[in-house]
């Protein structure tokens, strides 16, 4: 929780966790509620996550297509899927999103942002 609210800025962000360990080999898991201050739907969410570089939607129910870490492990791409309205809350949504951490969280995240410092000329 610390860690988000570090990485967004948001130290007041109320954020409620549950962690789950199963066996996997690389791919982490993760069920998420998000509360946006103006009404979204699934199918908006759906859309921008289509756009996003980086990530795949992987959000077929009825074919039983849906992020699972088996299917992540060794891809770049972070999987969304599970895209739904949370009828519980104002204003939510809920997903599931499922990525290899050694790739995306570790060592690509390291190449890109090494890509855009040179790219950029940062120092």
């Amino acid at each position: 929780i610390k860690e988000t609210q570090k990485i967004m800025h948001e130290p007041a962000m109320k954020i409620s966790a549950t962690t789950v360990r199963v066996p996997t080999f690389t791919s982490h898991a993760e069920s998420l509620n998000i509360e946006t201050e103006k009404k979204i739907t699934a199918k908006e969410v759906r859309e921008l996550m289509e756009k996003a570089p980086g990530v795949s939607v992987a959000d077929d129910i009825h074919n039983k297509l849906y992020p699972m870490p088996i299917n992540t492990t060794g891809k770049d791409d972070v999987f969304v899927g599970r895209i739904r309205e949370d009828f519980s809350a104002d204003n939510a949504i809920n997903m599931f999103i499922c990525g290899d951490q050694l790739r995306k969280g570790a060592a690509l995240n390291a190449i890109q942002i090494a890509e855009v410092v040179a790219k950029e000329g940062l120092k």
